[in-house]
């Protein structure tokens, strides 16, 4: 019996290629945040979410998983993307086996459901693995402009894709599991169709404070406000994902704190984080203002490259740590959180004195559309783009010896 499943496994691998072909050739569909409510609330109906997601999840694999082959052969070839690469293709398989199953089928439905739990289960270190990745890579063959950029395209395009296959597998296994969180009562799946930014802050803010106090014997204080131009006496709400923004928030509040620690270790007192919460027609936008000494601009974007990161390279002997601990990919990813639903992060710098970041986001629930990687020709020359020469000037790092200049005349 062992046999004959071991033959069934080695041919429906041989099959994979074929399987990633046929469904890269599809777009993803985006959802917007009031679709995934809508249905969630109102219209939940289990059949249909399984004839959708046995669809979309595997185009979103394969579209990925097409744009993986398109790495260097160097980094493919690292042990890290290797097994990355088997557990997407294994994924793209245990949904495939549901293709031919009927969604009146309630054991079918069951069955799905835990081969959901059981691909976001197996996915859980995605991103430390393909960070390790990128270190065996750099370690063994150093690093050039045109990898560089063609490594950050793409893990930008990798982890937003794996951000929107999360989301689909969790609304679908936590509205039809059967349970509801005590804790959060009037969530839909992972979306809180009321929530409150404040406190969303206030609590990313006391976990960042936590660890804070516990390296530092210190911390900076918190001081929010609220701008609401739709109702100025109420609190600031909007449709989320609670979980996505706290994450945003926590890795700010971190940085935002050792920076201001770092830079008054010798003061006596610490000056305020500052976050402003404002809501407009379009856009909620929150700010976070530190005093923490700021970053010169040419050091900015760098803030966001995977492939420049100043923290420590860990191995992954132990994937009991931290997520994100020593990779430095926590800015990064969560600008992808905040540009997922169409918003953004962005980051204002002033040396000497602080820098304010902002989190850009869609108000309203109709504006909050998935922005999704597609698999196209477009996508495709964006690895095969060689180094071209400035069109501006390159300036000297040495000054200009005009005496040479004036001795020749």
């Amino acid at each position: 019996m062992k046999f004959v499943r071991f033959l069934m496994k080695n041919a429906a691998l041989a099959n994979a290629p074929k399987h990633i072909d046929h469904f890269s050739k599809f777009s993803p569909s985006p959802l917007s945040m009031k679709q995934f409510l809508d249905f969630g609330s109102t219209n939940a109906c289990e059949k249909t979410s399984y004839v959708f997601l046995r669809q979309e999840l595997p185009v979103r694999l394969s579209n990925i998983l097409k744009e993986i082959n398109l790495l260097p052969d160097r980094l493919i070839c690292t042990p890290s993307v290797q097994m990355l690469q088997s557990w997407y293709i294994q994924s793209l398989l245990d949904i495939l086996n549901f293709l031919d199953k009927s969604p009146d089928d309630h054991s079918a439905l069951r069955d799905f459901t835990e081969a959901l739990v059981k691909i976001r289960n197996r996915h859980n270190d995605v991103v430390p693995t393909m960070a390790q990745g990128v270190i065996e890579y750099k370690e063994a063959f150093g690093q050039d402009p045109v990898t560089s950029q063609n490594v950050q395209y793409f893990l930008d395009r990798f982890y937003m894709s794996r951000i929107s296959i999360r989301m689909l597998i969790n609304q679908h296994s936590l509205i039809f599991d059967g349970t509801t969180n005590p804790a959060h009562p009037n969530t839909i799946g992972s979306i809180e169709p009321s929530c409150e930014v404040a406190k969303v802050v206030r609590d990313a803010y006391e976990s960042a404070k936590m660890l804070c106090d516990q390296y530092y014997l210190g911390s900076p204080k918190l001081e929010i406000e609220e701008i609401n131009s739709n109702c100025q006496k109420e609190p600031i709400s909007m449709v989320y994902v609670p979980s996505h923004l706290y994450h945003m928030l926590f890795e700010l509040f971190k940085n935002a704190m050792r920076a201001t620690v770092e830079t008054h270790e010798s003061s006596p007192s610490l000056p305020p984080i500052k976050v402003m919460v404002a809501l407009g027609g379009e856009d909620l936008s929150i700010k976070m203002s530190d005093r923490g000494g700021g970053v010169p601009l040419r050091k900015i974007e760098r803030l966001f490259s995977y492939m420049y990161s100043t923290a420590p390279t860990p191995r992954i002997g132990d994937f009991q740590q931290a997520p994100l601990a020593g990779f430095g990919y926590g800015l990064p990813i969560s600008r992808l959180y905040a540009r997922y639903f169409q918003g953004d992060l962005q980051l204002y710098s002033m040396e000497g004195h602080g820098t304010d970041a902002v989190i850009y986001l869609k108000a309203l629930s109709t504006d909050s559309i998935e922005k999704l990687p597609v698999y196209n020709k477009s996508a495709w020359r964006h690895y095969k783009v060689s180094q071209e020469a400035d069109d501006w000037c390159v300036p000297s790092k040495e000054p200009l010896n005009l005496s040479v200049h004036r001795d020749s005349k």
